[in-house]
């Protein structure tokens, strides 16, 4: 049936192409608010240290195991146009401050929450978003009040900062362990330029291995690259490397025209493989001329060049990613060369040993032992290959606080303590608005209270008993007071080592608040059937957003219509 809209006249006029849908006014919005609420909720058991694990289980039947907002969201496809903003803001938290991506979209899917009592009591959404945004510019301006400046080099601080982080996951028994070898590794690839750090979070390889237990994890002062070496007659240890790294081909070139060769003796056939012998080995011979003993290319190397330089004791590795290649340039102080001609020994980089190891079943060529590298690796390991997933997220995320904290070297205690500490300071500033916004910016502060209280929740603490005293001791100043979610209590957090960057924080507050300001805006959902192209039984014929108004579209992703017609 095609919308149909009724003007003045009782004319119909038809707008929309037959299958689409309109959603009007609080329908839509209703619609949304579900649908972002629904996705909070998802994550909501997943956060903070007592959080629980989601198994998420894709088309393929791959199986992650995680209590990462952002993975969990990624994962699970989701198809609703609202809901879709939250996992929007959980990605961009990810990869802007690393952490924090579950309290994001908790504290979206609470603003929303408390924004629809206001709607019921019809207060116009407008004013919502209005007291919202000035909330949420009030919030970050007490939490960047309450923040304690450290230096941006103590390792202390940096390890405590990296220990909170892991402390939600999976590898918290082996976080000491962990954030030991996570600040050396930003610490070595960190720039300082003039009074600031510059952290390029690439210049840390992470490779994982399933085998071993966490604890085996390490940090390499070098690159590990999971190929071996090409040849059996090479060494497969080399101290004392000279490293030449090259993006060219160790191979004879194609010609770029269609040629034929009419051969009619076999002594014309001999002279051309001989050329082609002395070409390759006109190549070798260069590297060999060079200095260097240790050959990574990006590309191929044919092999009878490999027979040349195992000939001459030379270690090759072959088609190494680009940017691997980029890594090793900036850890071993080589330069990366496009023609052998220009091979000399000044392009060479240094490293103790190049070593091919046997890791489990494959084998890795380990270089390391560079003097000081602008790269280093980690290589995590963990007794099953979820397990070492899982490590790597872990990984990743304390990564991104630990240069956030250089970067930006301000720090918030955690355990809900900063959020808290701000509702109360808006609720007491709400009363200086006029008019209805004052109920939106006291919303505003109920929902940055959910995230306390979200923590003691998971932490089987009395939720209502928990912030009520919380609230209580941070009205009488006690400004670092937080939940202790592993031993229940309720304590001041600058004893417990439990601290966060302010980034993260001041992320959290933006991304939630301007996604739950987006979705309060909508008031018309207007849905259009795709375009009725191929035959039932293709592909495409499949409608839009699947009935609006009926409760939630597709959230549960479609069946696959292809073998079922």
């Amino acid at each position: 049936m095609a919308v149909q809209a009724t003007p003045k006249g009782n004319m119909p006029v038809v707008l929309l192409k037959e299958g689409g849908t309109e959603t009007k006014g609080r329908d839509a919005q209703k619609n949304n608010i579900a649908a972002s609420k629904i996705i909070a909720e998802i994550v909501h058991t997943s956060l903070g240290p007592r959080g629980m694990d989601k198994m998420l289980v894709d088309s393929l039947g791959d199986v992650t195991i995680t209590n990462d907002g952002a993975t969990i969201l990624k994962e699970i496809d989701v198809q609703h146009p609202a809901a879709k903003m939250l996992v929007e803001i959980a990605k961009t938290t990810d990869n802007e401050v690393g952490d924090g991506t579950t309290s994001a979209v908790v504290l979206a899917g609470s603003l929303l929450e408390n924004a629809e009592s206001l709607l019921d009591q019809d207060v116009h959404p407008t004013i919502i978003v209005d007291g919202y945004r000035k909330a949420a510019k009030k919030a970050k301006q007490y939490l960047e009040n309450i923040a304690d400046n450290v230096s941006a080099n103590d390792k202390t601080i940096l390890n405590k900062i990296a220990r909170t982080s892991m402390q939600t996951k999976l590898v918290r028994k082996d976080s000491d362990k962990l954030a030991d070898i996570i600040v050396q590794s930003v610490f070595a690839v960190a720039e300082k330029q003039g009074e600031k750090f510059e952290v390029d979070i690439d210049d840390i390889k992470v490779e994982k291995k399933a085998g071993g237990s966490i604890k085996d994890s390490i940090i390499i002062q070098g690159i590990v690259l999971d190929k071996e070496i090409v040849h059996g007659g090479m060494p497969r240890k080399m101290a004392d490397a000279r490293i030449a790294l090259i993006n060219t081909a160790l191979e004879i070139n194609k010609t770029e025209t269609d040629a034929k060769i009419n051969i009619s003796n076999p002594q014309q056939l001999k002279s051309f493989l001989d050329e082609e012998n002395r070409m390759l080995k006109t190549m070798v011979d260069k590297v060999i001329g060079s200095g260097a003993n240790v050959v990574l290319c990006q590309k191929g190397i044919d092999d009878m060049a490999q027979h040349y330089l195992a000939k001459a004791g030379i270690i090759a590795v072959r088609r190494i990613k680009e940017s691997d290649l980029t890594k090793l340039a900036r850890a071993t102080g080589a330069r990366i060369v496009t023609n052998l001609d220009d091979l000399f020994e000044k392009d060479l980089g240094a490293a103790e040993l190049v070593e091919e190891r046997k890791i489990e079943e494959d084998k890795w060529v380990f270089v390391e032992g560079c003097k000081h590298p602008k790269s280093v690796t980690l290589l995590l390991r963990g007794g099953s290959q979820r397990v070492v997933d899982e490590v790597e997220r872990s990984v990743h995320d304390a990564l991104m606080v630990v240069k956030d904290v250089i970067e930006n070297p301000l720090i918030v205690a955690g355990g809900g303590a900063p959020e808290t500490f701000a509702a109360t300071k808006l609720r007491a500033w709400s009363k200086t608005l006029e008019g209805r916004e004052q109920l939106a910016a006291e919303k505003f502060a109920d929902a940055l209270e959910s995230i306390p209280l979200t923590l003691a929740e998971n932490a089987g603490m009395d939720p209502i008993d928990t912030v009520t005293t919380l609230r209580a001791k941070q009205l009488k100043g006690e400004k670092w007071t937080g939940i202790d979610v592993m031993k229940g209590k309720i304590v001041n957090m600058n004893t417990s080592d439990i601290i966060e960057p302010l980034a993260v924080k001041l992320q959290i507050i933006s991304a939630s608040s301007e996604a739950a300001c987006m979705i309060l805006r909508i008031d018309d959902v207007i849905a259009t059937q795709k375009s009725a192209g191929p035959p039932p039984g293709a592909e495409g014929g499949m409608p839009g957003m699947g009935g609006m108004p009926g409760g939630m579209p597709g959230m549960g992703g479609m069946p696959d219509m292809g073998g079922m017609m």
